[in-house]
């Protein structure tokens, strides 16, 4: 029982450990194309928390552009509109 347990454990970790680690390389991604990008880019909260992270606009086009191997299609994703 103790080892299944703890099976699942490093399972869902793992997981949870690989989803924030693709939020990270996306986040690299594009912040190589845009050097202002930050969070707020993509979130509606200048700093998301982990059970708040709504999306803006331009974070639902990128989720969109998303293919199932996690990685983005940047051709998919026109840059935003600069303010000011």
């Amino acid at each position: 029982m103790k080892k299944t347990t703890v099976a699942v454990l490093t399972l869902a970790s793992f997981v949870i450990g690989s989803a924030a680690f693709a939020t990270m390389e996306i986040q690299k991604e594009y912040k190589a194309k845009d050097a202002s990008a930050n969070c707020a880019s993509c979130h509606v909260d200048k700093m998301p928390k982990k059970d708040k992270h709504d999306l803006n606009d331009f974070g639902k086009t990128v989720q969109a552009a998303k293919g199932k191997d996690g990685k983005v299609d940047w051709s998919k994703v026109k840059a935003p509109e600069k303010k000011g």
